[in-house]
């Protein structure tokens, strides 16, 4: 790459960086103290008043679990595979099949059999969800409505809307989920928030 491409790959970086901490919802006092990096330096690189070096990215690349890559938007290598990291929470393994910070992810999400059925516990958030079913038999709640869906059939609907996803017969579930951010937020840092939007189900 010559030095002006160089120039224009690191004017980004701020951006990006912003974009993810509010993607992620973590504040700058939370990042300084999980990073060790002042909460004014952080503010200055966000807003590209401090040139980013490899001493300040490396805690961040550690802290929001992504390559370096990713928070420089350095050119691809060539390689064209996904370096697959799988993600668990609350008991359920997200798989993500998608690596750009921002806009809409791509994950597969494995629910794990259960001796025994769980009780629904909704939740909400503001975003857009798609799933289609790959294995198992997933159980769905949506607002007032209990669904049961087989291999192969798809669901979209409002997160806004208090949903619920488990195994409908407690054997094992695997999904592909497409959803913004704000719905990776909701599933895997749990930190839902009221909407009014409407939704549907395809």
């Amino acid at each position: 790459m010559d030095r002006k491409t160089d120039d224009e790959v690191l004017d980004t970086v701020g951006r990006r960086l912003r974009a993810l901490r509010r993607d992620r919802g973590i504040t700058l006092a939370d990042l300084a103290a999980t990073t060790g990096v002042s909460e004014s330096t952080l503010s200055r690189l966000e807003t590209g008043q401090r040139r980013p070096s490899l001493e300040l990215l490396l805690p961040l690349a550690r802290t929001y679990d992504v390559p370096l890559d990713d928070l420089v938007g350095a050119p691809r290598t060539g390689d064209p595979r996904i370096h697959l990291k799988p993600i668990r929470r609350f008991g359920m393994t997200f798989v993500p099949v998608s690596r750009r910070p921002g806009g809409v992810h791509a994950f597969k999400m494995i629910i794990p059999a259960q001796p025994e059925p769980l009780e629904p516990t909704p939740q909400t958030h503001e975003g857009f969800e798609w799933l289609y079913v790959l294995n198992g038999r997933l159980r769905l709640v949506i607002g007032e409505r209990d669904l049961t869906l087989p291999p192969g059939e798809a669901a979209e609907f409002d997160t806004s809307l208090p949903h619920w996803l488990g195994s409908a017969d407690g054997g094992v579930v695997e999904l592909l989920i497409l959803f913004g951010l704000q719905g990776v937020r909701a599933h895997v840092r749990s930190d839902p928030h009221q909407s009014s939007q409407a939704g549907k189900r395809r």
